[in-house]
């Protein structure tokens, strides 16, 4: 198959190779001087692009590195694994890897952009005891959460604004041990340019506008979209009226949540409980 006849529109695996190759040629290597690169031969390198064989995720960190997609190579090959994720995420991580600004909200628990690899193992192991999640779907799960915070610090990172409930930080997932590396991990995150992260108290009240976890993404041509999710799906959403009022509602909520320096004093406050 040469590259005029795949087709980025058959499947997942087809639009990694076609965005494989275009990579490839955008920093004008040659199949072989990829290759050289990255570990393996060219006619690996064919193959990927070919749509004929995925590479290990090793090879595929690294070609994003050489190639300087940002992680755009990755977050395609885990969307190729998609079958243990929720409908309509695959179609959201394409967003938000593209998004100029993310603005999520939270509910119960951390945001997975900010989650440490401990926290997020335990709360998918829940779902496993439960029986929701097989180990296998976890793992996957697990493994793409991780790959998509590559977006907090690749080359031009988008503006990440986070206000979480304050019951992200009272839930205690893991314990103490879990939780106090996870709660040191979101002041460490707090203190990155681009990111703003705020704690909506429970004394906000009916002031709160949201009663489901939300992202609001703005995309490099302006647009922009959301993303909500129930137990059993997630929805992008487009619609104009509804997307806007949306964002006024965040942005109600930003004004109405404490400041980053009381929101974080907050944090510390909860992660010294925890330690004593």
């Amino acid at each position: 198959m040469n590259k005029k006849d795949l087709d980025p529109t058959i499947s997942p695996a087809h639009a990694f190779g076609v965005q494989f190759r275009r990579s490839r040629e955008t920093k004008g290597l040659t199949q072989a001087q990829l290759g050289d690169l990255l570990g393996v031969t060219g006619t690996y390198v064919g193959c990927f692009e070919r749509a004929s064989r995925m590479p290990h995720i090793d090879t595929v960190n690294r070609a994003d590195e050489v190639l300087e997609t940002g992680g755009t190579l990755a977050l395609m090959y885990w969307n190729i694994r998609h079958a243990a994720l929720f409908e309509g995420f695959p179609e959201f991580t394409e967003c938000e890897a593209k998004a100029t600004e993310l603005r999520l909200f939270e509910l119960g628990i951390m945001p997975g952009l900010l989650q440490t690899p401990e926290y997020a193992q335990v709360e998918l192991a829940a779902g496993v005891s439960r029986g929701n999640i097989s180990t296998e779907q976890a793992a996957e799960r697990l493994s793409f959460r991780l790959a998509r915070q590559a977006a907090i610090t690749r080359q031009s990172a988008p503006m990440i604004h986070v206000v979480m409930d304050e019951s992200a930080l009272r839930w205690q997932v893991g314990g103490p041990a879990v939780m106090v590396p996870q709660l040191r991990r979101v002041e460490e995150l707090a203190e990155l340019p681009n990111m703003i992260i705020q704690v909506a108290p429970f004394s906000l009240g009916a002031r709160r506008p949201f009663h489901h976890s939300l992202t609001l993404l703005t995309l490099p041509n302006h647009m922009q979209i959301g993303y909500v999710e129930d137990m059993k799906q997630g929805h992008l959403e487009r619609d104009i009226p509804t997307v806007r009022e949306w964002s006024r509602d965040y942005a109600r909520l930003q004004a109405d949540a404490p400041s980053v320096a009381d929101s974080m004093a907050t944090v510390r406050a909860v992660r010294k409980e925890l330690e004593r």
